[in-house]
């Protein structure tokens, strides 16, 4: 399987509304933690350690899969994200004996 990133960037009522939908996105993100698919996942945080974002490292099939899988993810449904970009990624560190 190839590495995606998500980078999901907030609207200006992220934060209120990551309030309110924080479970369904982590119960969203949970079955692929569970297979060992996620590789990083977390908010990006503004000086005062307020989130703003987040940023999401996973493997999926291929870019239309990731795609997708972001698209249905609650923060991007709920509109915690004013938008959001999905990349495949090249995992260098940490490095694989």
């Amino acid at each position: 399987m190839a590495h995606f990133v998500l980078i999901g960037y907030d609207g200006p009522e992220g934060l209120e509304r990551r309030k309110l939908h924080r479970e369904r996105h982590l119960a969203n993100l949970r079955p692929l933690d569970e297979a060992g698919r996620v590789i990083h996942g977390g908010p990006i945080l503004d000086p005062a350690g307020d989130p703003l974002g987040s940023v999401v490292i996973f493997e999926a099939p291929d870019l239309d899969s990731a795609r997708n899988f972001a698209a249905d993810d609650p923060y991007v449904v709920e509109g915690v994200f004013e938008r959001y970009e999905v990349y495949e990624t090249l995992v260098v560190f940490p490095a694989k004996p």
